[in-house]
């Protein structure tokens, strides 16, 4: 579908931003926002009630009961004859590993440490704030192996990238416990399923918890498969679209730049110069020399600027102590380098 010249952002009610774009609306300097933690109590439900699924055997269990027939006795008899087939265990004192701490998998490790689990959490590239947002009882992991080796259970919460498809695969499987749980409430395609399909047949993985429907998946024997229901809870939708809306309004009305998935995080609070301008551009050299001096060439002052970069892309903001003349915008814009120019407030 094409996009329209007039598009200055596009933000995504959810975490993955697969049916957007991002590359074409990158090199036209369109940041791209996702809402990222907005639906993390909902996946975080989900996964709770996968664990307690798994553990006690309550979807065959239910089967097995719709299958009944009789009066009172008929069925109280066949149910205690049957329902010896449906033992399950309890997850308290269990070991739960969470692969990936961001907003998810915290909350996940978190809950997992009330309900009494010994938990272990891996993640090389977990922040210092998002450290803090983690029970101090939950025990550090070290490598991925460690984790697959300690953990009774184990569920994973990291975006899908295009270094990462098959994550777990043949290899990490292979480290873990003999009729260990795997839980999937992230992307399918983080996880090897034709190995996870060998591990089920073999019975090393005993249970393969998956809210993703393929044509693989859909055919696992010892596989529970959930249409997709990781953020579709009314409340969740509610607080992504919230959050959607917050973020394109404070970049459309102030130039900040929050939750981007393609341009840097950004942000100079609400205007109070003369006016702010903004520029969406390559991370190359003598960028804001070449800005600052042609604003000197006008003898507009730079009260307030932020620079910031993510890769082969760069923002930077600048309040100014004076108007920038329209008629003028288009010398900032031809800047070699400059994507798109913006005049937020003021002119």
């Amino acid at each position: 579908t094409p996009i329209e010249e007039s598009v200055l952002a596009v933000a995504r009610a959810g975490a993955g931003t697969n049916n957007i774009p991002v590359d074409v609306l990158t090199e036209r300097g369109v940041p791209v926002f996702n809402t990222p933690g907005a639906n993390a109590n909902a996946v975080k439900e989900l996964v709770l009630a996968g664990l307690f699924i798994a553990s006690r055997n309550l979807i065959p269990a239910a089967r097995f009961a719709h299958t009944l027939e009789g009066d009172d006795a008929e069925i109280a008899k066949a149910v205690e004859a049957g329902k010896k087939q449906f033992v399950g265990t309890e997850i308290c004192g269990k070991k739960l590993g969470v692969i990936g701490l961001g907003a998810i998998g915290a909350e996940v490790a978190n809950a997992a440490v009330a309900l009494g689990m010994e938990v272990y959490g891996y993640d090389p590239y977990l922040s210092v704030n998002g450290a803090w947002r983690i029970s101090k009882e939950a025990r550090h992991a070290t490598s991925l192996e460690e984790l697959c080796r300690q953990c009774d259970y184990i569920t994973i919460h990291v975006p899908l990238t295009d270094k990462n498809p098959g994550m777990i695969s043949e290899k990490e499987i292979a480290a873990m416990k003999e009729g260990v749980v795997f839980l999937n409430f992230s992307r399918d395609k983080l996880v090897d399923e034709r190995a996870m399909e060998a591990a089920l047949t073999s019975g090393k993985v005993r249970l393969y918890v998956t809210d993703f429907a393929n044509p693989l998946s859909v055919k696992l024997e010892n596989a529970i498969v959930t249409p997709h229901l990781g953020a579709s809870t009314e409340e969740a939708e509610d607080h992504c679209a919230v959050m959607a809306v917050k973020e394109l309004m404070d970049y459309l009305d102030n130039g900040n730049i929050r939750n981007s998935v393609n341009y840097p995080d950004c942000d100079m609070g609400v205007p109070v110069s003369a006016q702010r301008i903004a520029l969406l551009h390559r991370n190359v050299p003598n960028m804001i020399g070449q800005i600052s001096a042609e604003l000197a060439k006008r003898n507009i002052n730079i009260d307030k600027m932020t620079n910031k970069s993510r890769g082969a892309y760069a923002y930077t903001l600048l309040d100014l102590e004076s108007c920038l003349p329209a008629e003028d915008e288009a010398a900032l814009e031809a800047i070699p380098g400059v994507i798109r120019f913006r005049a937020v407030t003021g002119g």
